[in-house]
C-alpha cells in the first residue's frame, strides 16, 4: 500500500512597490542627477525622474490578502497620492 501526503508550503509573497512623482510635479532630486550625468558626458539622456523602490515581504498570508495589505499600506503611508504614484508588482516565492 502506497501512502502519498500532501504537505502544505506555505506561501509567502514579495511586494515590489515603485513610488514616482506624479507627470507635472517638479523633481529637483531628478534635475540635479540629470545636470551631473550630463556633466559626466552623458548627453543624450533627455530627463530623469527619481523614486523610490519599496519591497514588503509577506509568510503565510494568501494572494489576495498581500494585495488588499499593500494597496492600504501604499495608500496609507508608503505613497503620497497628492503629488505620487505607485505600482507594484507582486512575486510568488
Amino acid at each position: 500500500m502506497i501512502f502519498r501526503f500532501r504537505i502544505r508550503v506555505p506561501e509567502m509573497y514579495i511586494a515590489e512597490i515603485h513610488v514616482t512623482l506624479k507627470e507635472g510635479i517638479l523633481d529637483p532630486q531628478g534635475k540635479t542627477v540629470h545636470h551631473a550625468l550630463q556633466n559626466l558626458g552623458f548627453e543624450s539622456i533627455d530627463e530623469v525622474r527619481m523614486g523610490k523602490l519599496i519591497r514588503l515581504s509577506f509568510k503565510n498570508d494568501t494572494k489576495e490578502a498581500a494585495i488588499r495589505i499593500t494597496n492600504e499600506a501604499c495608500k496609507k503611508l508608503l505613497a503620497n497620492p497628492v503629488i505620487e504614484d505607485y505600482k507594484y508588482e507582486l512575486i510568488e516565492v
